[in-house]
Formats: structure tokens, C-alpha cells, sequence
């Protein structure tokens, strides 16, 4: 059928064509909806997975009235860990003692804060509460991203991540974990959900 035949047709065609239309972007909205769901659950459990509880987006006060951003929160037979998370795609280039890292991803070209500096105010802000807990803080970047010049200090990939951390004995896992419950639960105490969660 042609353009001009189509155009001469009754209104039922038109309302069927336009029905098909909104089917096929609610087919097309709802599959990129599950394959971004699907991608926060596996992110979740991969890091969550490490620890036995864990708070997400959590604002953690900076002893001056403000907070810190913090995205995942583990308490864990390691003690707590900190996990800052960074979907970047791309070549990364970065370094300790660099100010700013670059990544490059195509023809696409663009720079963001080296997370480290951050990540440090993080950690002594939860030393600060928590007290005599073995704090430990990651920077976690998604499989889109690549380090080509090699992995900056405290930065791992995701799927390296439960290795940084792996698991213990179980009699030694439930010891570490009575020792540090108090350190963990005052911090549990002093969080609130964090206003950023809601930007992300």
C-alpha cells in the first residue's frame, strides 16, 4: 500500500498505526527499564555481597555541620568499608598525584576529580565515629571503564572487588564481627540518607 493510498483510508487505520506506534516505545522504555534494574541489582549484590549488612546513599556528617555522599556502606569481618562508586565509560587515565584524571571514550574526551582525595575525607570522617574499627574505602568502577597505564591506589574494578575483600573462617568472621559492632552501630546511628541519593 502506498503513502496516498494509506492517507486515504478510515480513521480505524490511522487509530491502530498510532496504537502499534505507543506499543513499540513502551516495548522499547520497558526494556531498557529492566536492563537498567537488572544492571543496579547485579552492582548491588556484587558489592553488597561482601559485607553481612550494609546502608546505601548515606550522608555522613563531616564534623562541621555537613555531610558526606557515601554510596555503600559494609560492615564486615574486615571491619567497615567505604565504596564509592564510578560508572565511567572508556579509557581512564589517572594517578595519585593527580589533581584531575581524564578518560577518553571514542572521540569523547572529558576529565573529573581524582575520587581519592574525597574518598580520604570519607574515611576519616567514619575513623572519627566508628572509633577502633579498621576503616578501609574503595573507589569501584563499572566494567565500562578501563585503566590502560594501571589501577591508581585505593581504585579496583567491580569485578575484582570481592577479592579485595574475601571471606573469612566462620569462627573468625563471627569473632571480628562481635569486635567491631559497636564501632558499627554507632555509625549506623549518626547517618541519614543522603539528599544526592535522589540525583544519581
Amino acid at each position: 500500500m502506498t503513502v496516498r493510498q494509506l492517507l486515504r483510508q478510515p480513521f480505524v487505520p490511522w487509530a491502530i498505526l498510532a496504537l502499534a506506534l505507543v506499543l513499540i516505545v513502551l516495548a522499547v522504555w520497558l526494556f531498557r527499564w529492566h536492563r537498567r534494574r537488572r544492571a543496579r541489582r547485579a552492582l548491588h549484590g556484587a558489592i553488597a555481597g561482601v559485607g553481612t549488612e550494609h546502608l546505601i546513599d548515606m550522608s555522613v556528617p563531616d564534623g562541621m555541620g555537613g555531610g558526606y555522599h557515601v554510596d555503600f556502606l559494609l560492615f564486615s569481618a574486615h571491619g567497615i568499608l567505604i565504596v564509592d562508586v564510578r560508572q565511567v565509560r572508556g579509557n581512564i587515565f589517572g594517578g595519585d598525584q593527580m589533581a584531575e584524571w581524564t578518560v577518553m571514550d571514542g572521540p569523547q574526551r572529558f576529565t573529573f576529580v581524582n575520587p581519592q582525595s574525597g574518598l580520604y575525607d570519607r574515611v576519616a570522617a567514619i575513623r572519627a565515629i566508628a572509633g577502633d574499627v579498621p576503616i578501609e574505602g574503595r573507589v569501584v568502577f563499572t566494567g565500562g571503564g578501563r585503566f590502560p597505564k594501571g589501577l591508581p591506589k585505593w581504585t579496583v574494578m567491580l569485578e575484582e572487588f570481592g577479592a579485595e575483600f574475601p571471606a573469612l573462617e566462620p569462627d573468625v568472621t563471627a569473632t571480628m564481627l562481635d569486635h567491631y559492632r559497636t564501632g558499627w552501630e554507632r555509625l549506623r546511628a549518626a547517618v541519614r540518607p543522603s539528599a544526592m541519593a535522589h540525583m544519581r
